[in-house]
């Protein structure tokens, strides 16, 4: 026991290091563990506030446990238990700590025990406040700061030593008591709290070093990538991609998906999180339709699993991709489980890696849409240029021309507006006008061919014309309707073309009344799959083809496109 007359400040203050110097190794060496974890972000998970809790009450009693008794009171290194458990944990963590580490001093008895018991419970009050107050002005990076933590244990240390002034009975012992603990304590807490978070933010340093030899599996992912998935954005390349990134990044788990559902899923919650069901996150959903990158840590943004309450996962980097026009086809995902560290170089490299699948992505669309423009003028050619088109064409001109010569010179202007438009067409692209004239010359011919048998109502308002869409989309798809129905009717038959613009899409609307529509899964693409695969490869899996039929009434083709105004040459 020592006396107050015996001990003076300087000897007071180098005691106090020393017991600083304990503290800090202890917590230098619970640093390697995992339980450090938690304490090297702001924590905001219960399991984590719970670890929180744990570590700083057990730092609190250490803290007394190595003070100097002097006259019934204990000068110690409490404070930076209290502290620290509210500055990370929030108010109730700080609460916690600092009840158990007063009621732990209240137990050991002395005149300033229950002085000492309120004292510390305001100590991690006040931690805790700190913490809710920068929280709300999304200032999270000021809670690790070593000045801070300095701060706030000073003003801390400060008001424990007005409790005991205001509370310890006899008072002229307390302000005794206080005269020579104040300085000394005050600022080997303050000097404890900024030297612990410093070694939080250096463990922090350290891990980021480490994560400085991600930068080169950036080359390994790209080398090991190369062409997966120019060969299609599938859920077989994008599983195969996904494994790629997981196996060089080591994060926990990676997701590819497209705008509406789950493409590849490798890594932890791959149990749950399966491949072809739709997108659930909320995250993932304001990626896509901000084209923003999204990084749920759990503490600033929240992170939950939309999936499964029992996930393991604890924090998501949601990156868009990118393609042409810079719309959005989809996103990439980065997961970490709830205990382990999402360094800012990983989200560095999830951005690289996104940039890489867009490009690869991207480019072999526009392979694709060679391939598939090379294939579309040989299939249109052949399909509207062949003999059998040809051999009902003139068929119908020489039944016309015996008995109305003017009808039959009207005839061969259709015919001859039909094959050019067929032919001389430039680019990929059309406006809703010149697609309009090129099916009102083929359904020109062939309403002569049918003779009564036909009948076409066109409902496509002025101000849609102008807008753009690709090139050969429509006179497939009216083909269609009178090959595979109209035709095979005995009865007149009908067809009904429709356009219509609701906010930002336009949908053209193809009606036969025949209703003789049959899936053919094996076909070779030359109608309807061709022209639904020409839209989905340039504007997105949302745009397309629809069919709907009632068998033996009516078959109804929707081609749904974004819209497009007509570019006007300056």
């Amino acid at each position: 026991m020592l006396e107050l007359a015996n001990i003076n400040h300087l000897a007071l203050i180098g005691g106090l290091m020393q017991q600083m110097c304990i503290y800090l190794v202890i917590a230098y060496l619970l640093s390697k563990t995992p339980l450090f974890a938690p304490l090297m972000q702001v924590t905001v998970r219960l399991p984590d506030k719970l670890v929180c809790y744990f570590v700083f009450s057990c730092f609190c009693i250490m803290g007394t446990y190595l003070g100097y008794q002097i006259e019934g009171a204990i000068a110690n290194t409490r404070a930076i238990g209290a502290v620290l458990g509210g500055i990370l944990g929030g108010p109730f963590v700080g609460f916690a700590v600092g009840l158990t580490g007063g009621m732990h001093r209240h137990s050991l008895g002395g005149f300033t025990d229950l002085a000492c018991a309120i004292s510390t419970t305001t100590e991690g009050v006040i931690g805790g406040c700190l913490h809710f107050y920068l929280l709300r002005r999304h200032r999270a990076d000021r809670l690790l700061n070593p000045m801070t933590a300095f701060g706030a244990t000073f003003f801390a240390e400060t008001m424990q030593m007005v409790i005991i002034l205001l509370m310890a009975k006899p008072f002229d012992q307390a302000t005794r008591l206080v005269a020579h603990i104040a300085l000394p304590m005050i600022l080997t807490n303050s000097l404890g709290a900024a030297l612990f978070m410093r070694l939080i933010l250096d463990r922090r340093e350290t891990m980021e070093k480490y994560s400085i030899a991600f930068s080169a599996k950036a080359l390994r992912i790209a080398e090991r990538s190369v062409g997966v998935l120019m060969q299609g954005f599938n859920e077989h390349n994008c599983t195969r991609m996904a494994s790629i990134i997981q196996e060089e990044t080591g994060v926990g788990a990676v997701a590819i998906t497209d705008c509406e559902k789950l493409l590849g899923f490798v890594g932890v919650g791959a149990d749950h999180h399966l491949t072809g069901t739709p997108i659930s996150s909320p995250h993932t959903f304001y990626a896509i339709a901000n084209n923003e990158v999204v990084y749920a840590d759990g503490a600033n943004i929240s992170y939950t699993c939309s999936v499964s309450k029992d996930c393991k996962l604890g924090s998501c980097l949601v990156i868009p991709l990118s393609g042409e026009g810079n719309r959005v086809f989809g996103t990439i995902k980065l997961y970490e489980p709830k205990r382990k560290f999402f360094s800012t170089l990983n989200r560095t490299l999830g951005e690289g890696i996104a940039r890489l699948l867009s490009n690869q992505v991207l480019a072999g669309t526009i392979e694709e849409q060679k391939q598939l423009l090379a294939q579309s003028e040989i299939k249109l050619l052949q399909a509207q240029i062949n003999p059998h088109f040809l051999f009902n064409a003139l068929n119908t001109l020489a039944a016309v021309i015996r008995r109305d010569p003017e009808a039959a010179r009207q005839l061969v202007q259709y015919l001859s507006t039909f094959f050019r438009k067929s032919l001389k067409r430039v680019g990929n692209d059309a406006t809703l006008k010149d697609e309009i004239e090129h099916v009102d010359a083929y359904l020109r011919i062939e309403l002569a061919r049918f003779a009564g048998r036909l009948d076409v109502e066109m409902a496509v308002a002025d101000d849609l014309l102008h807008l753009r869409l690709p090139a050969f989309s429509l006179q497939p798809i009216v083909e269609n309707a009178i090959k595979y129905g109209i035709s095979q009717m005995l009865e007149p038959g009908k067809i009904t073309i429709s356009a219509q613009r609701q906010d930002e899409v336009l949908t053209i609307v193809v009606e036969d009344s025949a209703g003789l529509y049959k899936p053919l899964p094996d076909s070779d693409g030359l109608g309807m799959n061709l022209v639904d695969r020409r839209i989905k490869i340039r504007y997105g899996t949302a745009f397309g083809i629809d069919v709907t039929c009632q068998p033996e009434y009516w078959t109804r083709v929707a081609i749904r496109l974004p819209v497009e105004e007509e570019l006007v040459p300056c």
